[in-house]
C-alpha cells in the first residue's frame, strides 16, 4: 500500500506538544483523549501510514505520573450503542479497555457514566463494574446544555455530577467512542477541582476533523461520515478566525461548547487561556501528511464504507434513515460513488451473472480477487480460500482442504446444530484448512498468508452472517456488503 502519513515524525511532534500543554499548568491537567488509543482503525485507514497504536505509545511515555479515567454515555449503554469497527458494545469496550489499559502498565482511575437519567441499563453496568472493585462516579444530564451557563456553572449543574476522585497530575478523559462526554467530564471536574482550591487545567487532544486541512478535504469529510450518527459538522472555527484571522477548521460540538469553556475559565480563573477551540487542541497529524494525494484517496474510500455500513444498519433496523442521507450529500462533496469501490463493482458483476450471491477482494497490490457460492462454501468463505491459495502461489486446482476436514463439520452444523445451510462460514474454512495442515503441506503454506489479508478490501453482494463479519474484523480486513439479505424472509 501507499504510504501517506510519517508516524515517526507524528510520534516526535505530538509527544512535544503534549508535553508543551502539560507544563503550561502546574497542579492538574485534564486531557481530553478523542478518537481511539488502542486501535484508531479509522485514523489508519483515511492517513495510511499512522499506526493504530499510535496514541498509546504517547500514553505510554507519560504513564509514571498519568492516571485515566473512562468516560461512558448512559444513553449510549441503554441502546446498545456497536463499536463499528469491533462488533462490540460499548459498555463490553469499557471492560475491554480497561484490562488493555491494565496489561500494559498504565492506571485506570475509574469509569464515569455521563448524561445520566435513571437508565436501568446503566444502573445494572454501574453495579457491574463497582463488583469488579472499579470506581463509578455519575454525571447528570443539565437541561439546556451546553447554553444555559448559569445553571451549568451552579450546585444545579456540573455541582450536581459526582466528583471523580483522582491521584496523579495528569488524568487523561478517554471513552469507546464519541459523543461519551469527554468534554463535559473534564469541564465538571475543572468547576470541582477549583471549588476545592486545585488550580486544574484542560486540553484535547482530538485527531479529526484535522484543523489545518481544508474544511471539504476528503480527510475531514470521512470524519464526518464516520459520525454521521451523531450529526457531527466540521465548521470554520469563528473564534479563531475573529483572534488571529486564520482559517482553522473544527466541529460543531466543540464551537457549541467554547462560550461554556470560556466562561467556566473567567468564572474561576479570572481569564481564558483559550481563544478558540483550535487552540484548545494539541493534534499534529496534519503537519505529517507526507502524500496528499494518497490520504485524500484513502478517505474518499472510507467515505464510501461508511455509506454502506449506514444502509446495512437501516437494512437491519438499528439505525435510520438520516446517517445515509447525509454520507450521500458527503459522497457528493467528495465526487465518489459506490461504482469508485472497486470491489463493490466485481463482487456485484459475479453476483449479477451466477444469479447468486458473489464476493470480491481487492488485495493491497491491487490484485482482484473473487468468490462465489458453491455446494460446499458460502461466497465469502471461497473468497477467503481463492486469496490465500493466491498469495501463497498454489494453483487454482490444487485442493488445499481435505474432503474429511470438510464432512464432520458439515455434519455438525445440519445434523446436531438444526441449520439448513451446510455450505461453511469463513471461520469454518479455516478450521477445515488447519486440520488439513498435517496432511497436506500446501494447507500450511495458505494458513501462513492470513496476516497478509490485513488492510485488503472486501465487498460481498449480500450482507453477511455476525460469524462471517467478526472473522473478517480479525482478520483486519475493510468489509463493505450491499444492504440485502441473502435469502427472502422476515427472521434472519
Amino acid at each position: 500500500m501507499k504510504i501517506g502519513f510519517d508516524n515517526e515524525k507524528y510520534l516526535k511532534m505530538q509527544s512535544e506538544h503534549i508535553m508543551d500543554r502539560i507544563n503550561a499548568f502546574d497542579n492538574k491537567l485534564y486531557l481530553e483523549f478523542g478518537g481511539k488509543l488502542f486501535d484508531d482503525y479509522h485514523a489508519s485507514r483515511v492517513l495510511p501510514g499512522f499506526e493504530p497504536d499510535s496514541k498509546l505509545r504517547l500514553l505510554m511515555k507519560l504513564s509514571g505520573q498519568a492516571e485515566i479515567v473512562i468516560a461512558i454515555s448512559a444513553s449510549d449503554i441503554e441502546k446498545n450503542k456497536i463499536r463499528g469497527d469491533l462488533g462490540i458494545t460499548y459498555d463490553s469496550d469499557v471492560l475491554r479497555l480497561i484490562d488493555s489499559f491494565r496489561s500494559r502498565g498504565l492506571y485506570v482511575g475509574s469509569v464515569v457514566i455521563t448524561q445520566y437519567s435513571g437508565q436501568e441499563s446503566a444502573d445494572i453496568f454501574k453495579s457491574r463494574l463497582e463488583n469488579s472493585g472499579i470506581r463509578v462516579y455519575i454525571h447528570y444530564l443539565i437541561e439546556g446544555y451546553p447554553t444555559n451557563i448559569p445553571l451549568i456553572l451552579s450546585e444545579n449543574g456540573y455541582g450536581k455530577n459526582d466528583y471523580i476522585e483522582t491521584s496523579r497530575p495528569l488524568v487523561v478523559v478517554t471513552a469507546p467512542g464519541p459523543g461519551s462526554g469527554k468534554m463535559a467530564t473534564c469541564l465538571s471536574q475543572l468547576y470541582h477541582e477549583h471549588a476545592r482550591g486545585i488550580h486544574a487545567g484542560y486540553a484535547k487532544f482530538e485527531t479529526f476533523p484535522i484543523w489545518n486541512l481544508p474544511l471539504k478535504h476528503p480527510v475531514n469529510l470521512a470524519y464526518e461520515a464516520a459520525t454521521a450518527d451523531l450529526n457531527d459538522v466540521n465548521m470554520i472555527d469563528p473564534f479563531h478566525l475573529e483572534a488571529y484571522g486564520k482559517t482553522t477548521v473544527n466541529y460543531n460540538r466543540d464551537i457549541e461548547i467554547f462560550p461554556v469553556l470560556s466562561a467556566i475559565f473567567e468564572q474561576l480563573f479570572h481569564s481564558n487561556p483559550y481563544q478558540s477551540p483550535t487552540d484548545m487542541g494539541v493534534n499534529m497529524a496534519g503537519n505529517c501528511i507526507i502524500d496528499d494525494e494518497v490520504c485524500k484517496e484513502a478517505s474518499r474510500q472510507e467515505i464510501i464504507r461508511r455509506y454502506y455500513q449506514a444502509l446495512n444498519d437501516l437494512a437491519k433496523g438499528i439505525a435510520g434513515d438520516a446517517p445515509v442521507y447525509k454520507i450521500e450529500l458527503l459522497m457528493k462533496q467528495a465526487g465518489v460513488t459506490t461504482a469508485d469501490r472497486k470491489v463493490t463493482v466485481a463482487a456485484n458483476e459475479l453476483a449479477a451473472r451466477r444469479n447468486s450471491p458473489a464476493a470480491a477482494m481487492e488485495l493491497t497490490d491491487g490484485t482482484m480477487i473473487t468468490g462465489k457460492t458453491t455446494d460446499l462454501l458460502g461466497a465469502s468463505a471461497a473468497l477467503l480460500l481463492n486469496a490465500l491459495k493466491h498469495l501463497a502461489g498454489i494453483p487454482h486446482e490444487i485442493h488445499v482442504i481435505s474432503p474429511t476436514a470438510i464432512e464432520p463439520i458439515q455434519r455438525r452444523t445440519t445434523a446436531y446444530l438444526g441449520s439448513r445451510n451446510p455450505r461453511l462460514h469463513t471461520d469454518e474454512v479455516l478450521i477445515a484448512l488447519s486440520m488439513s495442515t498435517n496432511m497436506n503441506p500446501h494447507a500450511q503454506t495458505a494458513l501462513e498468508q492470513l496476516p497478509h489479508l490485513a488492510g485488503c478490501q472486501v465487498h460481498t453482494s449480500v450482507m453477511l452472517s455476525e460469524i462471517d463479519v467478526k472473522t473478517f474484523k480479525k482478520l483486519k480486513v475493510n468489509l463493505t456488503s450491499e444492504a440485502k439479505y441473502e435469502y427472502d424472509r422476515l427472521y434472519h
